[in-house]
């Protein structure tokens, strides 16, 4: 298996939205994207698939030493290998990179949030750095389309937080930040007994605010010269913004269940998306 073919493994085996976005770029960006995306993956399941945190915080650091190797021309991890001639080409830097290993880090060594400040600071990581490579892949003469794609990131992470708050409260994770769950009076102890409220709905229904004020947001700061250029993201949006308004519709039962869009739905808000772009 060529490295290529195990970041295309690694990418469809997700079944995530971001590898249905990848499907119409050229051929080049498009090994550079799913590189980067199994690169992501890579990281987070570290953190995720780890149940002892010093074991995962060593493969942390051996992530930290590998991206320094593929900088020096010397990957040895098929995603590096892959990444390594594409690096330069679409400047994925090693810090870049590094920050966000930095995120996957986070989430070692906290598994709740203060306030939304604290919590913004870990979707840069996690999610707006990942926008702000990916844009520079899908190409960009504007630089304020950079602004765009670190807040569409965001956006991207705060849709995965409210989707998966029972997924997390499972694994004693609270992303919700905790000055937030005071005022509306949902105790933590509600979210981590999936103890469903009126207060929760009031809640989730702030955070979905939230995140919809950043996909406005994004939007607003995208420049139409490199609108057809950013359309991967735009494909992405379509798919995040449905799956948002499918948990409010469902009036945010997500401390049993986690809703999704089947593929074909997927597929089909992307070539939709891709074609009005």
């Amino acid at each position: 298996m060529t490295p290529d073919e195990y970041c295309q493994q690694k990418a469809a085996q997700s079944g995530s939205s971001f590898y249905y976005s990848f499907l119409f770029l050229p051929p080049e960006r498009r090994r550079a994207i799913t590189a980067l995306y199994a690169f992501c993956r890579e990281v987070d399941d570290v953190v995720d698939e780890c149940t002892d945190p010093g074991v995962a915080r060593t493969k942390l650091d051996w992530w930290r030493s590998e991206i320094l190797q593929m900088a020096a021309g010397t990957p040895q991890h098929p995603v590096t290998r892959a990444l390594a001639p594409l690096a330069a080409t679409y400047a994925i830097t090693p810090e870049r990179l590094g920050e966000i290993i930095d995120g996957m880090q986070m989430d070692l060594d906290q598994s709740r949030y203060l306030d939304f400040a604290g919590l913004s600071r870990y979707c840069y990581h996690v999610a707006g750095v990942v926008g702000l490579l990916a844009a520079g892949i899908f190409g960009y003469r504007n630089a304020q389309t950079l602004q765009y794609a670190e807040t569409l990131g965001t956006a991207f992470q705060l849709t995965n937080i409210i989707r998966d708050v029972g997924e997390d409260a499972r694994k004693n994770r609270i992303y919700l930040p905790m000055d937030e769950l005071k005022r509306f009076e949902v105790p933590a102890a509600d979210i981590l007994n999936a103890r469903h409220s009126d207060n929760f709905v009031k809640l989730m229904t702030f955070q979905a605010e939230r995140a919809e004020g950043y996909y406005d947001r994004a939007f607003a700061a995208l420049p139409a010269e490199d609108r057809k250029a950013q359309r991967p993201g735009l494909v992405m949006a379509a798919i995040y913004r449905t799956l948002l308004a499918e948990i409010r519709a469902d009036g945010f039962n997500v401390l049993s269940q986690r809703t999704s869009l089947t593929p074909v739905r997927k597929l089909w808000l992307a070539w939709k998306t891709w074609v009005t772009a």
